[in-house]
C-alpha cells in the first residue's frame, strides 16, 4: 500500500476513517474529539518528539496554525455555498 501523494488525499483518508467510525456507531462528537486529540498528539510529536512536551509558546503557535487552517476551510465552504445558491 502506498501513502497519500497529496494533502487532499491524506485529508480524505482521515475523513473516510472518521466516517467509518461514525457508521460503526460512534457519535460525531466522539469522533471529532478523537481526531482533534490525535492531531494534538501528532503535532506535539512532530515538534517535541515522543518524550517531549510543548511549552506555552508552542501551544499558542499550534493554536494559531489550527485557527488559520480552520479559517481557510470556512472561507472555502462559504465560497462553495455562494456558488451553490447562485447557480
Amino acid at each position: 500500500m502506498t501513502g497519500p501523494q497529496t494533502q487532499q488525499e491524506a485529508i480524505n483518508a482521515f475523513i473516510n476513517l472518521a466516517n467509518e467510525m461514525k457508521n460503526d456507531g460512534a457519535s460525531i462528537q466522539f469522533v471529532s474529539t478523537a481526531l482533534m486529540r490525535a492531531c494534538a498528539v501528532y503535532a506535539t510529536y512532530v515538534i517535541a518528539g515522543n518524550d517531549g512536551a510543548l511549552k506555552e509558546s508552542g501551544i499558542e503557535k499550534l493554536s494559531e496554525v489550527f485557527a488559520q487552517e480552520l479559517n481557510v476551510i470556512q472561507e472555502a465552504k462559504i465560497a462553495e455555498a455562494g456558488r451553490t445558491t447562485e447557480g
